[in-house]
């Protein structure tokens, strides 16, 4: 004896070796034993089990489901009653199975209601369900057709529609997205490079600035209309003219230098700081945008800046102009002792805006000697000599420390050109030290008067913000509290509210606790941790397009642990797959085989080996933050040039960190 039962939705048949109770042994065709209940029995039958599935299945292919329909009735029928009356006389075993299937297999038709007991359909659900596989029926021909085309790499004209939610909010359930994943499996491609391949992204670095513009800047970069108010205080004009330092495509000049000779041989050098923090209300319609922004985004060939125009020349420190700003001043004694500390809310003339391009051929580690002939000179070497004096003082001289080089991004008209440039240049280290002791000390002062400020601070292992001061071993000071440019971070200008309100023993714009302050540090850290990201990407996708540019099909790269190497062209780091077990370090030439800006690709393929490393040779910790910065896209600060806050590292004795960071405007508006 055989039986025909169903098992997880399909029919089977087997036959009968023992039964007891309620269960039944059973031996399949295929000679598998199992244990099957009785009830899940539909029918028993003698005819030869071989061949039985077989028979049915094409009987039933024979059967007219709408026929079937019309002549079930409206009540529920076992398939086997059904089969007597749609046969007209008692079914054969095949007949009985072939009714079993063709009831199963029109869902639709037949409303399932147990084990071999079904419904029929009303006719109105019916007519709607007949509708909706129509439809299906036709969707799917026009996906089959789109997919034809996508894999033909022709863009169908309903897709090219959707292109703006394929390419940045996908919808797993649009018909779309469904037809544009079906055709990149058939293709093998990702769904990008199809679309690519299809003339959909006709630029990667549209493509990647857009992705980002849309999760950041959903509503534009563009500002409305706002108004900077009144500087009502009247402010002292300081008794010296001020210069500053900066790249020469810097438009945000929010710090410059003063010095003045005094009695018994002291000097008076004045940090000063332009203070948008007077003309900017706390809550006011610009600040809610600032702290929206809460910094400008740089990247190679653009910026979009944390402020609008019309709120950044009130304040930035343009040549020529008289301009509010927060000083910090040194009086200096001849051995660069400093004797004495204040600040002061300030008018101050600035006389220029010197740019790095003319001032590093006259300023420089050759030049430190003798005066080069700049009018700057003097004053030049008088701030560098300090500079160096309270590098000393944090503990972070090093002269016999090998250079680090930084690269400099310069994008005209689609052309790029990266500008290696040597980190701690005389008047690189110059800004950042001084920033760094403008930092330090305006911390001091707000824990002084226990105003709360925004803190950078490393009591071990990574740097985090806080609202206290806490030391920063990595820098080497007591307190950091980040205050030298507020036309560029909302963390400066919060603080410089924060000091103002000291100084002038007013209440804070922030008391102590309060919420305001902690979400504006949460939101920072956030925010700016993205920006950084964004900056580290596009600075990759230039990297790849200078290789492009320059038609370079070999490079050289130095190895820095496993298949890693570290590219001595461009600043990018990949991983070659048949590269040698080698030591850190080694120099070797690889091949390349292809470069996808897209996908942010490097494919290279080792060719030889250039320079053995050197046995004792130890991998620098700076450039190995940078390669956690390239290949994690994480903790890289968006002011800096290229390592700053990655490498804050207790054992990491180094200028390094916010040296960069404060340095960072030297390089950062190389946008041009």
């Amino acid at each position: 004896m055989n039986v025909f039962y169903e098992e997880d939705g399909h029919f089977k048949v087997a036959s009968i070796m023992s039964e007891t109770g309620g269960a039944l042994q059973v031996e399949s065709q295929s000679g598998k034993r199992s244990k099957l209940k009785a009830n899940n029995v539909l029918m028993r039958f003698e005819a030869d089990a071989y061949g039985f599935l077989e028979a049915a299945n094409t009987e039933a292919l024979t059967l007219d489901t709408d026929f079937m329909w019309e002549c079930c009735g409206e009540t529920e029928f076992g398939f086997a009653e059904f089969a007597e009356d749609y046969y007209g006389g008692k079914p054969t075993s095949i007949e009985a199975a072939a009714t079993a299937i063709k009831l199963h297999s029109a869902p639709i038709y037949f409303n399932r209601k147990g084990k071999g007991l079904y419904k029929a359909a009303t006719a109105e659900v019916l007519k709607t369900a007949v509708a909706g596989l129509e439809k299906k029926r036709l969707l799917a021909e026009k996906m089959a057709s789109f997919v034809a085309q996508l894999k033909a790499h022709e863009l169908p004209a309903d897709i090219a529609t959707k292109l703006d939610m394929l390419l940045y909010a996908p919808d797993k359930n649009s018909f779309e997205y469904k037809t544009l994943d079906t055709a990149s499996a058939e293709t093998h491609l990702s769904h990008l490079k199809l679309l690519q391949a299809c003339g959909a992204i006709p630029s990667a670095h549209d493509y990647h600035l857009e992705c980002f513009l849309r999760e950041y800047f959903p509503k534009g970069i563009d500002f409305t209309e706002y108004e900077v108010d009144e500087i009502v205080q009247e402010l002292p004009l300081a008794e010296s003219e001020a210069f500053s330092i900066d790249d020469a495509t810097t438009t945000e000049i929010d710090d410059a230098f003063s010095i003045k000779n005094l009695a018994k041989g002291n000097t008076l050098v004045g940090i000063h700081i332009a203070a948008p923090a007077l003309g900017i209300p706390v809550n006011s319609p610009l600040d809610v945008v600032v702290m929206h922004r809460l910094s400008t985004v740089y990247m190679p060939g653009n910026k979009i800046t944390m402020m609008p125009e019309a709120a950044i020349r009130p304040f930035s420190l343009d040549a020529g102009e008289i301009k509010p700003v927060l000083s910090l001043y040194l009086e200096v004694a001849p051995d660069l002792s400093i004797v004495a500390r204040y600040t002061k809310l300030e008018r101050i003339k600035m006389a220029d805006n010197l740019r790095h391009d003319t001032l590093e051929p006259f300023f420089n580690e050759a030049t430190l000697e003798r005066d080069s002939g700049h009018p700057y000179w003097a004053k030049l070497l008088c701030l560098f000599n300090l500079s160096e004096s309270l590098e000393k003082i944090r503990g972070k001289h090093d002269p016999n420390k090998p250079p680090q080089i930084d690269y400099n991004f310069h994008v005209t008209a689609g052309l790029v050109s990266i500008v290696a440039r040597r980190r701690g240049a005389p008047m690189d280290k110059l800004v950042a030290e001084l920033m760094i002791e403008a930092n330090n000390q305006w911390g001091a002062l707000l824990a002084q008067h226990e105003i709360p400020g925004l803190y950078r601070a490393q009591t071990g292992g990574k740097v985090f913000m806080t609202t206290k001061a806490e030391p920063h071993i990595g820098l080497g000071v007591a307190q950091y509290a980040w205050s030298t440019s507020p036309l560029r971070r909302a963390v400066d200008l919060i603080n410089q509210r924060q000091i103002i309100t000291a100084i002038q023993n007013t209440e804070p714009a922030y008391p102590k606790n309060s919420p305001d302050l902690t979400t504006h540090l949460r939101n920072f850290e956030q925010t700016y941790t993205a920006y950084s990201d964004f900056q580290t990407r596009m600075e990759r996708y230039w990297c790849l397009r200078y290789l492009v540019q320059e038609n370079i099909l070999e490079v050289t790269a130095t190895v820095w642990r496993d298949n890693l190497v570290r590219l001595v062209e461009v600043p990018f780091f990949t991983k070659v797959h048949n590269l040698p077990t080698l030591k850190p370090t080694t120099r070797v030439t690889l091949q390349i085989k292809e470069i996808d800006t897209l996908l942010m690709e490097l494919s290279t393929r080792f060719v030889a080996v250039l320079e053995e490393a050197s046995a004792d040779t130890v991998l620098d910790i700076e450039l190995e933050a940078e390669l956690e910065i390239n290949l994690n896209l994480k903790d890289k600060s968006a002011d800096s040039t290229k390592v700053a806050e990655a490498i804050e590292q207790p054992q990491a004795e180094i200028i390094a960190d916010e040296v960069a960071i404060e340095n960072s405007k030297k390089s950062e508006d190389s946008v041009k």
